[in-house]
């Protein structure tokens, strides 16, 4: 059977082409499980933590006996109260042991059906004692794993459990419990009592202030993406530039696990059988990336729609993001901030160098592509004038296939003038960007992409890259701040030219000068010429 890219549920190596996780596993257990410690696994969806627990718990299985639940298995009556959860609980136990192969295991199977039998309104603390003395009877030490707890977030039975493994591993010098206790979610404990109580006073009272601090990368570094790849050109004898994918596909993703495998998986099983691409081999460029990247930004998939309803559902969250991306707004990186924690907890921002920052290329733009398309559709009549403007005008800013910058450029700096020359300062500092992302879009939509180059975002300064049909265009956006500030600009641009083996980039001024000369002009600096646009 060929093998293939996962992106849906759990990754099996004899079935798909995966990173290998035998680094992953091996630290967890050395650093945390051989410890004792209790701790949670939160990323956000599809970030492999149940792959990454399988792989664990088959790991795990040589020096302990391992109980790797999924609280997706339960259903919600299952936590309607402490006897239902508790029968549940000990049924998921039993599945564990269906296939028991030891006399150990055999033995922990025999005493958990003659608990269940002879206790058939068993409450959470007689449960709690029976898997203490299970504990103390089994040879080896127990771990326990819990998948999906976020499954069990809106019940008070399963807050309640928490609190007795709590309560336990606080006593376990004198009372057998689990050695370790493992939960992986997208929620962290303390989010999970949020959501389920959102009174001030039980904000902050988590029942899971025992856990370990895990540090442990989840992310693809470009060298595990490497070695996924060779992998597959092994079996396709395709002798592709492998690092160099490795690393444009880590410029996307950041690592991020089923992005890097749905850009992989269009690759293989979508572009090489299209004519886009002459063969399998040609579709493994930077092109094919690309391509790969704009279908992945156009099409719906589970974690983009679980995006789109968190951002419905926490406001505060959505205001920050659209700060940080049309206004450029620096916020410190501070967890106790509810806006900032929820965006970390979910894999939306990450701390870069003490500041939020969008976690990768391809969220950043699905968030620019959903704000923008929630303006035009809100019927503003500033979102509506400049998309209109550049669809009537699509059609000259394309020759023989190509984009011409150029006229996207001169056509903006008139559109803009006509619409907005009258504004105010503060309105176009705040919008100005804005309008040529609006702008910008329906010309490229459908055959390019564009993104922002993180580092250089701030209030007075945006860099945007544009690809359109493998043809990079750099342009800058800025704040006018007078001469000399201008002029840094130009050589900033120019510095960033030789970066992308550019000699032709793009500056947009918004100038807020009364004297100021509205139009475009080029500007030769060194063997780089700039296309300079004021409005």
């Amino acid at each position: 059977m060929k093998r293939r890219f996962n992106v849906t549920g759990c990754c099996n190596p004899q079935w798909h082409y995966m990173v290998r996780l035998d680094d992953r596993v091996k630290k967890i257990k050395e650093d945390y499980v051989d410890y004792g410690s209790y701790f949670v696994i939160n990323k956000g969806r599809q970030y492999g933590k149940t792959t990454t627990l399988r792989a664990l718990a088959k790991y795990l299985g040589g020096d302990y006996v391992v109980f790797s639940l999924d609280f997706q298995q339960m259903g919600t009556k299952t936590f309607a109260d402490e006897t239902t959860f508790s029968r549940g609980f000990i049924d998921r136990l039993l599945a564990e042991l269906r296939k028991a192969d030891t006399d150990e295991k055999i033995t922990i199977r025999e005493m958990l059906s003659d608990f269940k039998d002879t206790h058939p309104d068993m409450i959470l603390d007689g449960l709690f004692e029976f898997l203490s003395s299970m504990c103390e009877h089994c040879e080896r030490p127990i771990i326990l794993i819990i998948d999906e707890v976020d499954s069990a977030s809106n019940n008070q039975v399963f807050i309640d459990f928490l609190a007795q493994l709590r309560g336990y591993y606080l006593r376990r010098e004198d009372t057998p419990t689990f050695y370790s206790v493992i939960l992986a979610g997208v929620y962290d404990i303390k989010n999970l009592k949020l959501k389920l109580r959102s009174e001030s006073e039980h904000q902050y009272n988590s029942p899971w202030n025992i856990a370990a601090d895990f540090k442990v990368t989840m992310s693809f570094s470009v060298n595990q993406i490497a070695g996924m790849l060779k992998e597959y050109d092994t079996d396709h004898d395709m002798k592709i530039n492998i690092q160099e994918i490795a690393e444009e596909i880590y410029q996307y993703t950041a690592g991020y696990p089923v992005l890097v495998s749905l850009i992989c998986k269009y690759i293989d099983e979508d572009l090489s059988e299209e004519n886009t691409f002459d063969s399998l081999g040609g579709a493994w460029t930077n092109r094919g990336i690309e391509e790969a990247v704009r279908r992945i930004l156009i099409e719906r998939t589970p974690l983009f729609e679980s995006m789109i309803r968190h951002l419905d559902d926490y406001p505060e969250m959505k205001r920050m993001l659209q700060e940080i991306l049309f206004q450029g707004k620096a916020f410190s990186f501070n967890l106790d901030t509810k806006e900032i924690s929820l965006a970390s907890m979910f894999g939306y921002a990450v701390n870069k160098d003490g500041k939020v920052q969008v976690a990768n290329r391809i969220f950043e733009t699905r968030l620019y592509n959903y704000f923008l398309s929630e303006n035009e559709l809100a019927g503003t009549d500033t979102a509506n004038q400049m998309g209109d403007a550049a669809m009537r005008d699509r059609s000259c800013f394309v020759h023989d296939g190509m984009l011409d910058m150029d006229v996207v450029m001169r056509r903006f700096v008139d559109t803009f003038t006509e619409i907005y020359g009258e504004e105010d300062t503060k309105f176009v500092e705040r919008y100005g960007r804005k309008f040529f992302l609006l702008y910008l879009r329906p010309i490229i939509n459908g055959t390019g992409n564009y993104y922002i180059e993180a580092q250089t975002r701030n209030e007075r300064r945006t860099d945007v890259i544009v690809d359109y049909l493998g043809e990079q265009f750099i342009i800058e956006l800025k704040i006018w701040r007078g001469n000399e500030y201008n002029e840094r600009g130009e050589q900033q641009l120019s510095d960033y030219l030789d970066y992308y083996h550019k000699d032709r980039g793009y500056l947009l001024s918004f100038n807020f000068n009364q004297k100021k000369e509205v139009g475009v002009k080029e500007i030769r600096i060194g063997d780089k010429v700039i296309v300079e646009a004021v409005v």
